[in-house]
């Protein structure tokens, strides 16, 4: 979590806890909302969780392939409206990012070649990013891909549709898996650009940030790791 704020961070701290009590209960309450694989309907309950069904319904999932997207969006959230001017959350492998200056965002893919050598410098905000991987998360995943980045509107959607896009690339054939995956993130509204690494191969569609080297042992600046690891 990174902010020129403290007084932000604290209050980030805080809503990120609340919304995971208030979620906790609800799927206590409610065990379909957890188990499902397929988007739900949901016309009320806590914020988080209709946030989570929106954005899931959105990419073709169940709720809780959101989860960690949305309390990170919410975090930001609470970080703006008290006055934080650069405001950075990673939840698990997930992004929101709201600031005045670009922001520099490390890929990682377990020990794949390109893991924590290059990275993405985010520009345009509020931003979510999400990687999922079939390979090295520990987030359910029926696809083979080294990593898969989605850029998106807000953290929840990149988080949803990084789990859809993650669920297509698999087989054979290396470059039509990824150009599968690429049109699978596109064809989701809100989604602004993906990038998939996949057996050597990598797919880039949509507006994808300017891709950076990054140097693994440089922690100096705005940046935050990607990948769940």
């Amino acid at each position: 979590m990174i902010s020129d704020s403290k007084t932000a961070i604290e209050k980030a701290l805080s809503a990120i806890e609340l919304h995971r009590e208030r979620l906790t209960e609800y799927v206590r309450l409610n065990p379909l909302f957890r188990e499902t694989l397929e988007p739900i309907k949901l016309d009320d309950g806590p914020l988080v969780a209709r946030l989570m069904a929106e954005h899931s319904a959105a990419a073709g999932v169940g709720p809780m392939a959101a989860v960690a997207g949305v309390l990170a969006d919410l975090a930001i959230r609470e970080m703006v409206e008290h006055g934080a001017r650069v405001a950075v959350v990673e939840n698990g492998g997930e992004a929101a990012v709201v600031s005045e200056d670009p922001v520099d965002v490390a890929l990682q893919a377990g020990d794949e070649p390109l893991s924590r050598r290059i990275g993405f410098r985010l520009e345009r905000f509020p931003m979510g990013v999400a990687t999922s991987s079939g390979r090295f998360s520990h987030a359910l995943s029926f696809g083979e891909a080294e990593a898969v980045t989605v850029f998106a509107d807000n953290a929840g959607l990149a988080d949803a549709a990084a789990t859809a896009v993650g669920n297509v690339v698999k087989g054979d054939d290396e470059e039509s898996a990824a150009r599968r995956g690429v049109e699978t993130g596109l064809s989701i509204e809100g989604v602004q650009g993906v990038f998939v690494v996949y057996k050597g191969t990598v797919g880039v569609g949509g507006r994808v940030p300017k891709i950076i080297g990054v140097d693994p042992f440089d922690s100096d600046g705005l940046s935050v790791s990607l990948g769940g690891l």
